[in-house]
């Protein structure tokens, strides 16, 4: 690129961030209420709704509480959701920093509230990453994955007292974005059978069932993505936000990322001149964007660096048309191994 061309490509981006407004959303299935007589278990976005869903069957009611198209970064639980958790026998959420709000929502419920709270990423070995991730994933329970809601609002008053950046300004987030590879869906599939054994164990044989269901689907994705990614002669993505930290990890692959942690963390316009040579000096042919989240930043950049664009999808969520159409993690995550092997070529 010459200087006159980098100038005005700088100055460029400069606007166009500057006018961006980021449209994202990490919806997923949602509604429902409290049925008596089953046990009520209350989740907070989707990959933990289906793998509930699978694995609880007709014993269990599920309710999610982010519905389709919402971004749950920004979410606000409603007072209807604190009264359906307060009467649940069980709160599910990712963890890792994911769910900035659940601390103090848990805290809120009804005193007499039999609710267990599950961190269901426990046992996953968590992936640090430096730098602004756009807004306030929360911290992670660092005193213990499993808790009473009254011991999660009493741990959310230290996580905020302490912070999360260090002296020298540089924040350290971990990434939460742990269902996106099959390995560690694998884990978050066992803690979340084991919760539902332990909330009712007397229907203990029908859950162990369908969880070896479930668990023979999630190693076959595992095996495919190991096979058919390994033998492919490129290893860096670019990706629209920092979201494949974990499938990159698992399966021997490097991620650039226009934006950061959250689809809501703007790049600098330097940013996007790094990874324009980057696209360039690796040979790639595509970036990678997502449905849910504006495609505006990873079209410039592949008309910039002159690729195409392909859908990665970090399965935050479900669109409307995925939804109506019948998509779940499993048809998602094939479509992702699919274009990542047309990418790598």
């Amino acid at each position: 690129m010459s200087r006159n061309k980098k100038a005005k490509w700088t100055w460029g981006m400069a606007a166009l961030l500057s006018a961006l407004l980021i449209v994202s959303g990490c919806g997923s299935k949602s509604g429902g209420s409290i049925v008596e007589g089953k046990i009520n278990v209350i989740t907070t976005f989707y990959p933990i709704y289906e793998f509930t869903k699978e694995i609880g069957g007709e014993e269990v009611n599920v309710v999610n509480l982010l519905p389709t198209g919402v971004e749950p970064h920004d979410w606000t639980p409603k007072s209807q959701d604190m009264v359906n958790a307060s009467k649940a026998q069980l709160f599910l959420y990712n963890g890792a920093g994911f769910e900035g709000w659940v601390p103090s929502f848990l805290k809120g419920l009804n005193k007499d509230s039999e609710v267990r709270a599950v961190e269901v990423s426990q046992g996953i070995q968590l992936i640090d990453a430096e730098g602004d991730d756009g807004h306030n994933h929360g911290a992670s329970d660092e005193a213990g994955h499993e808790h009473s809601h009254e011991a999660a609002g009493e741990a959310a008053a230290e996580e905020h007292a302490a912070g999360s950046g260090t002296a020298e300004g540089t924040s350290h987030h971990t990434d939460p974005h742990t269902w996106v590879s099959p390995k560690s869906a694998l884990i978050m599939a066992e803690n979340i059978k084991n919760s539902l054994v332990d909330a009712d164990p007397e229907h203990k044989a029908q859950y162990e069932q369908r969880y070896e269901a479930l668990k023979d689907k999630l190693a076959k994705l595992d095996q495919d993505f190991t096979e058919q990614l390994s033998g492919l002669p490129k290893k860096d993505i670019v990706v629209s936000h920092q979201a494949f930290g974990y499938l990159c990890r698992d399966y021997g692959l490097t991620q650039h990322a226009i934006m950061g942690l959250s689809p809501d963390a703007e790049p600098r316009a330097q940013d996007i001149v790094n990874l324009t040579k980057t696209v360039n000096e690796k040979g790639l042919r595509y970036v990678f964007f997502e449905e849910l989240v504006s495609d505006k930043l990873a079209k410039t950049l592949a008309n910039e660096a002159g690729v195409e664009t392909l859908v990665l999808n970090p399965v935050e969520g479900l669109t409307k048309e995925q939804a109506e159409n019948g998509e779940n993690y499993f048809t998602i995550m094939e479509k992702n191994l699919q274009n990542l092997k047309k990418a790598l070529q």
